[in-house]
């Protein structure tokens, strides 16, 4: 007889962990409840995806104040607390634990499509690229989340994206898809507000669409940020952008 919802996922088939913009799990599509210590574990282990993690590392990176023996404990009661689709996302050994084979992870799928945009080659706005992969690029990692092994993955992350956004806003602007343009710059700008290059390309994208005025106020709002935050003006540069293209 079928068991319907309540089966437990084949292997990691149907389960999905989500990393981008918050922690998500799903099996079939369907959203799945977790605990806070049963997000930071699936979290951990798929930040780590390419190989297995010994379960001392796992459980003195989530319990760093305990004990050894305590935080392994803790460790063993987190795995068994896990829901179906939790245990199915992991292959849980005696000394390792790993992502299983067929489980969906958002991050793995963003940074590989941020590779392909810096791959040397055709210029991406050439290769089928648009809103939607802005959008994949757009999302921080596991936001909210103050742990250093959370922080240490997100800025990693972080600079990935916005390369490969400003590459994306670049090659918009050289075919003349001057929407897709400006929204890949201002979501490189949102991901990192003080960055020289991604500002710069903000501004080229603006320029290049006939908009002086935003390209204008951008300069004006980048160098306000900057007094504020570092007692810095703008660089000259930008502002040569704006005047040079009267």
């Amino acid at each position: 007889m079928a068991c319907g919802d309540r089966c437990p996922p084949v292997g990691g088939a149907g389960v999905r962990l989500g990393l981008l913009g918050g922690f998500a799990l799903s099996a079939g599509g369907a959203p799945v409840a977790v605990s806070a210590g049963a997000e930071r574990l699936l979290a951990f282990v798929a930040l780590c995806c390419n190989g297995n993690v010994p379960r001392g590392l796992v459980a003195g990176t989530l319990w760093p104040d305990a004990a050894e023996r305590c935080a392994l404990a803790s460790l063993r009661s987190a795995l068994s607390r896990l829901p179906a689709a939790g245990r199915a996302a992991l292959e849980i050994g005696p000394a390792e634990l790993r992502l299983a084979d067929g489980v969906g992870v958002d991050l793995r799928d963003a940074r590989s499509l941020a590779r392909r945009i810096l791959a040397p080659g055709p210029a991406p706005g050439r290769d089928g690229f648009g809103l939607a992969a802005v959008e994949d690029l757009s999302a921080d990692l596991l936001p909210g989340w103050y742990e250093d092994w959370t922080l240490l993955e997100a800025d990693t992350w972080r600079r990935l994206r916005v390369h490969a956004l400003e590459a994306l806003a670049g090659a918009f602007v050289g075919t003349g898809r001057f929407p897709e343009a400006v929204a890949a710059a201002g979501a490189a700008v949102r991901a990192d507000p003080l960055r020289e290059s991604s500002q710069a390309c903000l501004i080229r994208a603006h320029l290049a669409e006939g908009n002086p005025g935003d390209a204008l106020q951008d300069v004006e709002r980048y160098e306000h940020r900057l007094r504020t935050e570092l007692g810095l003006p703008a660089p000259s540069r930008l502002w040569r952008l704006v005047a040079e293209s009267g």
